[in-house]
């Protein structure tokens, strides 16, 4: 089972709809309820980002094979968008830090819920995060 699925972003009603989507796609591939939920918050993390800096983007799921640790199943979620990039990503990615008087947990927040967490910034360019949650 190859199972894709890509969200364009541009409202809070999107992030619901990536969120579902990425939720139904998680039981599909057998994650616990637990695992189901990390990765729905994980996924309206980086969705509210795309829409309070970027205004617009898409957000990729997909189910991965790992090949290392016996063929580990999981799930791959990707967020594009070509906003303003971050300006200091190791700042961002710091609990507390928000350009928006808001928590600051969007991106650190991610990062802990998931396994894998990389991102890819470049300024006038946009932004790429991309995380794995891998199957316990």
């Amino acid at each position: 089972m190859e199972t894709d699925t890509q969200t364009e972003i541009r409202s809070a009603m999107d992030i619901v709809t990536a969120r579902q989507r990425g939720r139904a796609l998680a039981l599909e591939l057998g994650f616990n309820g637990a695992d189901v939920t990390l990765i729905a918050a994980a996924i309206s993390e980086v969705a509210r980002n795309i829409v309070d800096h970027a205004k617009k983007g898409e957000i990729s799921m997909s189910s991965v094979n790992s090949s290392i640790s016996g063929g580990r199943r999981g799930i791959q979620i990707i967020a594009r968008d070509e906003g303003p990039g971050i300006r200091d990503v190791a700042q961002a990615m710091q609990y507390g830090y928000s350009t928006r008087k808001g928590l600051g947990v969007g991106l650190p927040g991610a990062k802990w819920l998931m396994d894998e967490f990389e991102i890819a910034s470049e300024i006038g360019r946009g932004t790429t995060v991309t995380m794995k949650k891998w199957k316990r």
